[in-house]
């Protein structure tokens, strides 16, 4: 970036945060301020143990400086200017998540295909956040990131005082990391005649239990119940030689136990019970230890994927000094608002469209190499060398590093 570009985007900087709303954190003297300024570009060169009293100060610190990146403590401070970690004296920290799709598996190359797929898991994780833990929805903040994510902000008392082994282990549960089919399933023993004759109490006593999932419609049960019904919907609607070919692989699941579960398939009453229960209906001539087969296939490593878990990026939750993008602030790698979203904006939320701040006028930039681009409903590909384009896209590109401002 020379220094024209730098010069040319700190004053377009400058003209934002003028004017810009600036979502400011909670117990603001408490905060913790960083900043990198594109001065130093391309070197990254974090300015911290900055404080701020007041949102005026912080505004005229932005409007002078101009800085590329704006980021604020997570934590709580009794001293957040003091020049040393250890001289802050920490009082404790919100809980964050950072969804990014360069985290992702098999994220996708393209830049608006990469934000749906990022967006998904961010609506993975609210589900999470409010279902699992039980978070008040005033309590969750959502935030694109202006760039290639997502921030949830979590403001509650319960929260504050985790250190980052108990916050990990709150990772590790949205991911997935660690499930063990015994947490969710429990032996139900049924009412009625558990069978006459020549049969053992062991005997009668097995016919007589069935292996049920524990709370089927709450928490990663009912992501299991859920995944297993889709499982078995998805198979009948496969070709019937090629129906169940895993399964059959597996030891207990012979010629009964398909034959038990094709009926199941295909009752769509039989699937909605064992969303609601847990306790798949095999009769008592098959292996009762069939569900808790099942459970153990969806929940290895292989199929856990399917289970919909959140893929969060542990070290920004763990964390407990972390600094985090400020709501309102312009990312100086795209040139696009960090946004603060209601929980119920999120699934409608289009950032190549509603993240963009600048206007369309044309703006002459030299590009360094090819380059596609969809912003503002339009796909634009610049081919090296001088030409013009919206002011929005230019900015987007000299941030990217594949763009110079002006024609030399």
């Amino acid at each position: 970036m020379d220094i024209r570009t730098k010069r040319y985007l700190k004053s377009k900087f400058k003209e934002y945060y003028r004017m810009a709303n600036l979502d400011l954190p909670s117990e603001l003297p408490s905060r913790e301020w960083g900043f990198i300024s594109f001065d130093q570009m391309p070197q990254t060169i974090m300015y911290r143990h900055k404080a701020f009293e007041a949102p005026g100060e912080i505004r005229d610190y932005l409007v002078s400086m101009q800085p590329a990146h704006v980021y604020h403590s997570v934590a709580y401070y009794q001293y957040p200017g003091a020049p040393s970690m250890k001289e802050k004296n920490w009082l404790g920290a919100d809980l964050i998540f950072d969804l990014d799709a360069d985290h992702l598996p098999n994220s996708p190359q393209s830049y608006a295909d990469m934000l749906d797929m990022v967006k998904n898991e961010a609506l993975k994780l609210l589900d999470f956040l409010m279902d699992d833990f039980g978070f008040p929805e005033d309590s969750i903040t959502a935030v694109f990131s202006g760039g290639r994510g997502y921030h949830f902000h979590i403001e509650d008392p319960k929260v504050r005082q985790l250190e980052s082994p108990q916050r990990r282990e709150i990772v590790d549960y949205v991911g997935g990391k660690g499930i063990r089919a015994e947490f969710f399933y429990k032996r139900k023993f049924l009412e009625g005649d558990s069978g006459t004759g020549t049969k053992s109490f062991k005997e009668k006593t097995e016919l007589s239990s069935r292996y049920v999932l524990k709370n089927p419609d709450t928490g990663w049960s009912r992501r299991i119940t859920e995944y297993i019904a889709c499982y078995l919907r998805e198979e009948m609607e496969k070709d019937k030689k090629k129906r169940f070919r895993e399964l059959k692989k597996i030891d207990g699941f012979g010629k009964k136990a398909i034959s038990q579960l094709e009926r199941i398939a295909v009752d769509p009453e039989r699937l909605d019970a064992f969303r609601k229960t847990g306790m798949l209906d095999f009769g008592s001539n098959i292996s009762q230890d069939l569900l808790l087969k099942l459970i153990n296939m969806a929940i290895e490593e292989n199929h856990i994927h399917l289970l919909n878990p959140a893929q969060v990026d542990e070290p920004v939750t763990a964390d407990i000094k972390r600094l985090i993008r400020l709501p309102g602030s312009l990312h100086g790698g795209s040139g696009m608002r960090v946004v603060t979203l209601r929980l119920d904006e999120i699934e409608n939320f289009e950032p190549l469209s509603d993240a963009v701040v600048f206007s369309g006028k044309p703006v002459t930039i030299k590009v360094m190499k090819p380059y596609e681009i969809q912003m503002k409903g339009e796909e634009l590909q610049v081919e090296e060398g001088v030409q013009q384009v919206p002011e929005y896209a230019a900015i987007y590109l000299m941030c990217r590093g594949a763009a110079e401002y002006g024609s030399k």
